[in-house]
């Protein structure tokens, strides 16, 4: 039996800074009403033709198998979270075994959106606690800004969300006291409707339905939320959760060093951390500025921490996300 390590961080975002001022050239907003809202100050978008989800992936996938010490040729297999694959298929995970240059090593695509990269960290946990894998690089990324509905119809949902790419690399960890001590994960489909990305899907509107009505007013190819039913329904998910991980490791609140929650919004993660009565020490945003980047939230801002010295050796260490599906997870590890 084997415990899985972090032993590599990396994250990545566009060069593109959009502000919200920016936005409120182009959208009936203003920067007080998104910060407001969401905490969020800015974003980042790709440049069409430079960035791609895939391409961010392998660029925060470089830098975390560097930090590893590994050669890139030790990596034994690929989980790749996102929404946003490059294209509808193949995934984007045998994308950057190419890209990258690996060997004929697995891939395999996660489709869990804001909880996708715990989902995948998971995966591959269980991979290397099995002894199947020794090595396994986890990517979380993400491209929003080409599907959003960048007018003031759609300034609910698209002030929020931003482009990025966060990875890991996990390894096998013989100290059964170090790593990722458990993970925990949750759905609860009837709620899938209050999140959705409808069309294109095979069981609704695809492309060739779209393009025939070449309706203006159609809205199921842009993301829907009902924001203040999600709002709900994350804060009683995420403590729960949590607790959940620190009761299966006989741990207490107070033995959390840094919780670093999915990045949805800021408003969730104050409400977490006054619930929890959490100092400001002891939890990580960075949303201010990269904005929701679902999948790549966690890594980004885990990497971000890490590279800040805010995780040290020893440290405990709770990862929590919650997001459309419904899907909710926590991964406790101890650094």
């Amino acid at each position: 039996m084997y415990h899985s390590k972090i032993t590599g961080l990396g994250f990545y975002v566009p060069d593109n800074v959009v502000t919200n001022d920016d936005l409120s050239k182009i959208i009936e907003t203003n920067d007080e009403w998104i910060q407001e809202r969401t905490g969020i100050q800015e974003r980042r978008h790709i440049i069409p033709g430079k960035d791609t989800t895939t391409s961010m992936g392998v660029k925060a996938a470089e830098i975390a198998i560097k930090r590893s010490g590994l050669d890139k040729h030790d990596i034994d297999f690929i989980v790749f979270a996102t929404l946003s694959p490059d294209y509808y298929f193949p995934g984007p995970g045998v994308l950057v075994q190419r890209d990258l240059g690996l060997k004929t090593i697995g891939a395999l695509d996660v489709r869990n959106q804001c909880s996708g990269f715990i989902y995948a960290l998971s995966v591959a946990d269980q991979y290397i606690k099995t002894g199947m894998y020794k090595n396994i690089l986890v990517i979380g990324s993400e491209v929003h800004s080409s599907g959003l509905d960048m007018t003031s119809r759609g300034r609910g949902v698209s002030v929020i969300f931003g482009d990025g790419a966060g990875a890991a690399v996990l390894s096998r960890e013989e100290d059964l006291t170090k790593g990722i001590l458990s993970t925990h994960l949750h759905a609860e489909g009837q709620y899938a409707e209050e999140l959705i990305l409808k069309a294109p899907g095979m069981g609704g509107r695809w492309v060739s339905d779209i393009l025939a009505d070449n309706d203006p007013d159609d809205e199921s190819y842009f993301p829907h939320m009902n924001g203040q039913f999600v709002f709900k329904n994350a804060v009683v998910r995420f403590s729960e959760v949590i607790n959940e991980g620190l009761e299966a490791n006989n741990l207490q609140v107070a033995d959390i060093d840094m919780l670093i929650p999915h990045q949805a919004n800021l408003r969730i993660s104050q409400f977490i951390q006054n619930k929890f009565k959490l100092r400001d020490d002891q939890v990580f945003n960075n949303i201010q500025k990269y904005g929701n980047t679902t999948a790549a939230s966690i890594p980004i801002a885990l990497t971000e921490a890490w590279e800040l010295g805010k995780i040290k050796s020893g440290d405990t260490v709770v990862l929590a996300a919650f997001g459309s599906g419904f899907t909710w997870a926590s991964a406790i590890i101890k650094w």
